[in-house]
């Protein structure tokens, strides 16, 4: 996970870089899921086109939507805001997925979640401070980003209960290269060799950075390494003050930790939820085994 993290605030520096030599969002966005296909290149050569076979097309697309708006907007933030803050405000994004949940899967959310989630909103809160400081459109562009995202995620949800991972991920890309081209040709401007290596390592960090988070979740409980996700705001701060001489206040720190606490809460709750919800099935389907035995000895 910490490694994870190494390579996702690098990722936030090289987009930054890209816009401040002069490329367009658009054409980072298009170029980052271009890179983001070729690296499914040994899937495709596996498994061929057999394994985009789906029966739910539109929900794919609205996943690929909800991805890009929430790519596009998280790449403006990073260009204008202080990454630290960007990554800071880019903790809500669970605070939003829970939200949905309610509205979109009719999951019950009980008092204690509900405070994380008021809790969240307070560290959102101080890091906006609404009324005293002007909320400029990058840091709206966080919160879009976001809130989109956990829309993404809500697809994800849906999706992986008939849809394999690898076939939901390049889905993504392939409904957004064309989402981001036609933009991206509107404002195009032909690379040079600093940016193509920029590009290059865009897509390396972006692949390596969701592998190793991808691979902490399969080797131990969300529990145990969401904290560690926190090392993205370090990591960020450190890569914006060596790199492009920005210090975020304390406002941001004390607000990222307390929207950081309230998602790790959450996650907790939802992982303690699944488990007795397993534990009650696992029991039901027990009692009915026993019961179709002891009718059938």
């Amino acid at each position: 996970m910490t490694i994870g993290c190494v390579f996702l605030s690098v990722l936030g520096g090289l987009i930054k870089s890209l816009a401040n030599s002069g490329m367009p969002v658009f054409e980072i966005v298009f170029l980052r899921n271009m890179a983001g296909l070729i690296a499914l290149a040994p899937w495709f050569l596996q498994n061929g086109l057999s394994g985009l076979k789906t029966e739910r097309p539109v929900l794919f697309l609205i996943r690929g939507t909800c991805g890009f708006i929430s790519m596009l907007a998280w790449f403006y933030a990073v260009t204008v805001i202080p990454l630290a803050e960007a990554v800071a405000l880019n903790f809500t994004a669970p605070i939003f997925g829970t939200l949905l949940a309610i509205i979109v899967l009719k999951e019950v959310v009980r008092f204690r979640r509900w405070m994380a989630i008021i809790i969240g909103f307070v560290g959102a809160m101080i890091i906006l401070r609404p009324g005293l400081i002007e909320m400029g459109p990058g840091t709206w562009a966080a919160l879009v980003a976001a809130a989109f995202m956990a829309c993404s995620v809500t697809c994800v949800k849906m999706l992986s209960s008939t849809e394999t991972t690898p076939s939901i991920v390049a889905w993504t890309q392939i409904i957004i290269i064309p989402m981001s081209l036609v933009p991206a040709l509107m404002v195009w401007i032909n690379p040079t060799l600093e940016q193509w290596l920029y590009v290059a390592g865009m897509g390396f960090c972006a692949t390596l950075g969701h592998l190793f988070f991808t691979r902490a979740f399969a080797v131990a409980d969300a529990t145990y390494v969401l904290p560690f996700d926190f090392f993205r705001l370090i990591f960020s701060a450190i890569i914006g003050f060596m790199f492009f001489a920005q210090e975020p206040d304390i406002y941001v720190w004390i607000g990222a930790a307390i929207i950081f606490a309230s998602t790790v809460y959450i996650a907790m709750r939802e992982t303690r939820v699944n488990a007795v919800t397993s534990k009650k099935a696992s029991s039901e389907i027990a009692r009915g085994t026993a019961t179709k035995l002891g009718e059938n000895p």
